[in-house]
């Protein structure tokens, strides 16, 4: 047979034949790869899509000339009085109180008033036993007869001795003698007369009447005890509820601006508030000054006069007491919720004609509650009266009618159509 040729020698930088599958090999390695990024690709689309969509509608819903206006609610300027005030802590203090005390020793028989009774002015209050007293008013009344016995006898001996002397009859030493003697029973009788008033003025402390119109407080002594004159404790006390007076103290800043009206003849108004300034209690008058400042306070005190007819004032009350120094007249008013402060100062948001608000600055003045005096507004100007955060100046507003569904143009607003 002939001989096969032998296999040629591999050169050099030739490349083996593949292995079979080899190539199958790759194509399987490469696929993983792929499809990663297949995937990554449909995520990022989806991711692009998403964001985009919220933005075309946001586009779409916003309408073509800027964002809507913002709805309000106004109020008017107007032209009227606002009263010029000083506040000051107050205490209520009775006109009268009088701590009623025995004047004499004796036992307590009988108690004649109610706790927290009304009395007037000599109303039986309480009774001390009269019997020792009534003795030594009898006692006394015995020694000023006996007396004035004793002085009439010798005034009889007087005249006697008298004509006896003028014959000369008796000596003038026992003429001057019985004399002594009828001034010394004159002496007697005017010393008993003084016992028997005493007595009767001490009989007469045994029956205690009330002072002074009041109020009676809270028993302090019941009946049956030994009271004494000098007992520090008093038997009751009366509290005057009508009129009653309010004490408090103001700068002495405000004293002139208060002399001034004082030396007009004016008569100044005091109102009394409750302690949060929320009700008024009642009102009354100044009264008084007192007569100098508080060198530690620099404050005076100031008294105010209140009939007090409802008994709404109680003694040691606290009040806010409000007194009423000067009226200005004819000035423009705004309520407070409409005045706004900036770094430059107090303004507001003036109602334009073009359904805009604009930034209007003004002066503030006296304030009075909810109502302050305003320079630079007139008085029939309409401002903003709320939704300030997002109020600024020049913003498109519509006007929220009150009672109304649907809101009112500025036009018809501006022509009084809210009040």
């Amino acid at each position: 047979m002939p001989e096969q040729p032998a296999s040629a020698p591999a050169t050099a930088g030739s490349k083996p034949p593949d292995a079979p599958g080899a190539e199958d090999h790759r194509k399987r390695r490469r696929w993983p790869w792929v499809l990663a990024l297949l995937v990554l690709v449909i995520v990022a689309v989806a991711i692009f899509s998403r964001r985009g969509q919220p933005q075309e509608q946001s586009t779409r819903g916003k309408p073509a000339g800027g964002p809507p206006p913002l709805m309000i609610g106004v109020t008017n300027a107007r032209k009227g009085d606002i009263g010029v005030y000083v506040s000051a802590l107050g205490i209520v203090t009775p006109v009268n109180t009088v701590a009623v005390r025995s004047r004499v020793d004796g036992q307590l028989v009988k108690v004649n008033y109610v706790e927290g009774q009304t009395v007037r002015a000599g109303d039986a209050l309480v009774e001390i036993d009269t019997a020792p007293f009534r003795a030594a008013l009898l006692q006394y009344e015995g020694q000023l007869a006996r007396d004035m016995a004793l002085l009439e006898n010798a005034r009889l001996d007087f005249e006697r001795y008298k004509e006896a002397f003028a014959r000369n009859a008796i000596p003038k030493q026992q003429f001057d003698t019985q004399v002594a003697t009828v001034h010394q029973y004159e002496g007697a009788v005017k010393l008993d007369q003084g016992q028997v008033d005493n007595a009767k003025v001490q009989l007469a402390y045994c029956h205690i009447a009330a002072p002074i119109s009041g109020r009676i407080g809270l028993r302090l002594v019941d009946a049956g005890n030994i009271v004494h004159a000098s007992d520090t404790n008093p038997l009751v006390i009366i509290t005057q509820l009508k009129p009653i007076t309010v004490i408090f103290s103001v700068a002495e800043d405000h004293l002139p601006q208060i002399q001034q009206q004082l030396r007009k003849g004016k008569e100044l108004a005091v109102d009394a508030f409750d302690r949060a300034q929320r009700n008024k209690i009642t009102a009354g008058t100044l009264q008084t000054l007192d007569n100098q400042i508080d060198t530690s306070t620099g404050t005076i005190r100031i008294k105010a006069l209140f009939a007090n007819e409802d008994d709404a004032l109680f003694p040691n009350q606290f009040v806010n007491a409000r007194l009423l120094v000067d009226t200005h007249r004819g000035v423009t008013l705004l309520s407070n919720p409409a005045l706004q402060r900036n770094a430059q100062g107090a303004f507001v948001y003036l109602l334009q004609t073009n359904q805009t608000v604009a930034v209007h600055p003004i002066k503030v003045g006296t304030t009075d509650g909810n109502v302050s005096e305003v320079e630079g507004l007139e008085p029939s100007a309409v401002v903003a009266a709320d939704n300030f955060n997002r109020l600024t100046d020049g913003a498109k507003v519509t006007v929220r009618a009150a009672g109304r569904k649907s809101p009112q143009s500025t036009n018809e607003v501006l022509r009084g159509g809210t009040k």
